[in-house]
């Protein structure tokens, strides 16, 4: 079994919390992390199992605009964030899904967002669910938010989460795989 798991990161909570999945899955699968910003529909060849994971930006999926904006949080007077990589310069999560076409495979999706209710932080997972549906994903399991702080730190204990997380993921998939065998 293959699996891939695709993100998108700002500051790197949301690359630690994929590395964490990955870790996981890896009990189950070949499997491997990507930045959305170097993912191709290539890499989606003879995968079983597709993970997204994005940031929560403006209640959903990052756009343009909010990432170009990401720097202003690095400069502010205290903050000790670090901008990704052409985080603010590069396609993100919703213009990738855009992009890849029809997938058959399984999936799962996670978010991460500041720790508050969802109806005052939104959820990226909710319009990365809809879009991996029109490519045909069928999900294994609910999707995840991994939350952060107000200085955009992941509350502690998130990184272990999302190793269940993950290790339930791998198992729904092994336990979908044996089904249909």
């Amino acid at each position: 079994m293959r699996g891939l798991v695709v993100y998108e990161s700002m500051f790197g909570n949301t690359r630690h919390v994929a590395e964490a999945i990955t870790e996981s899955l890896a009990e189950f699968m070949d499997v491997r992390s990507v930045r959305v910003d170097v993912a191709t529909r290539e890499d989606l060849h003879n995968v079983d199992l597709l993970v997204v994971g994005a940031p929560t930006h403006a209640w959903g999926m990052s756009r343009r605009s909010t990432r170009h904006g990401a720097p202003g949080y690095v400069r502010k007077p205290g903050s000790d964030l670090v901008l990704e990589d052409h985080a603010d310069s590069s396609p993100g999560v919703r213009e990738w899904l855009d992009s890849i076409g029809y997938v058959h495979a399984l999936g799962a999706v996670f978010d991460t967002r500041f720790k508050a209710p969802v109806m005052l932080t939104g959820r990226a997972a909710h319009g990365i669910v809809k879009s991996l549906q029109r490519h045909d994903v069928e999900f294994v399991t609910a999707p995840m938010s991994f939350l952060v702080d107000r200085q955009n730190h992941l509350i502690d204990g998130e990184v272990e989460r999302a190793t269940e997380w993950g290790r339930m993921v791998g198992e729904q998939v092994v336990a979908r795989t044996m089904v249909h065998h």
